[in-house]
């Protein structure tokens, strides 16, 4: 009766380890599953016009907003009405943001900006204009708000870019924006 038993056992074991390496082995069911990666929204592309130092059309992310769209512009020139604008307003894609001017101020492409008033602010009597197309790292120096570091930055710009054709141009260039303008705008001049 041992022996009946013994064989039995084996049968059974050998079973169980058989059912289990063909439960291991088998091919599985189903699809496998393809990950793909997360999809990225695409940016909005909005036209930023106007009262900006640099007018264009930028790409920014869907949540942006309009002062995210300034800023991208390089921000308000000095005659830019901020306060006619929704800085908080979200954009759309394809939108057009004319940003305006404050009220005596058109813009004229050409020359920069001309105020329609009385009269112009004039430099400090007995200083002469400096034409920063022309102007040495001292001259540049000498300017508030422009250090020896940005006016060489001055110096690069025009010598990669051509001579400024406005003195609104200026704000291209590295380190020198809007505030920076305004403290220099009626002490510079691009010359004939």
């Amino acid at each position: 009766m041992k022996t009946v038993l013994n064989i039995v056992i084996g049968i059974l074991v050998g079973l169980s380890l058989a059912g289990g390496i063909w439960v291991v082995a088998r091919a599985p069911r189903g699809e496998s599953v393809l990950l793909r990666p997360a999809p990225t929204p695409e940016p909005l592309r909005v036209h930023v016009a106007g009262a900006v130092v640099r007018p264009g059309v930028y790409e920014l992310d869907k949540s942006s907003r309009v002062e995210d769209a300034v800023n991208a512009a390089g921000g308000f020139v000095i005659e830019a009405d901020k306060n006619a604008l929704n800085l908080a307003a979200h954009l759309e894609d394809g939108e057009r943001l004319d940003i305006p001017f404050v009220a005596g101020f058109i813009p004229d492409e050409a020359e920069g900006f001309v105020v329609i008033t009385e009269g112009t602010p004039s430099p400090l009597a007995g200083e002469e204009l400096v034409d920063i197309n022309t102007a040495s790292l001292d001259e540049l120096d000498s300017l508030p708000g422009i250090g020896p570091t940005i006016g060489q930055r001055i110096i690069d710009y025009r010598t990669r870019n051509g001579p400024f054709a406005s003195i609104n141009d200026i704000v291209n260039v590295p380190g020198i924006g809007s505030a920076t303008f305004a403290e220099i705008q009626d002490l510079i001049t691009v010359g004939e």
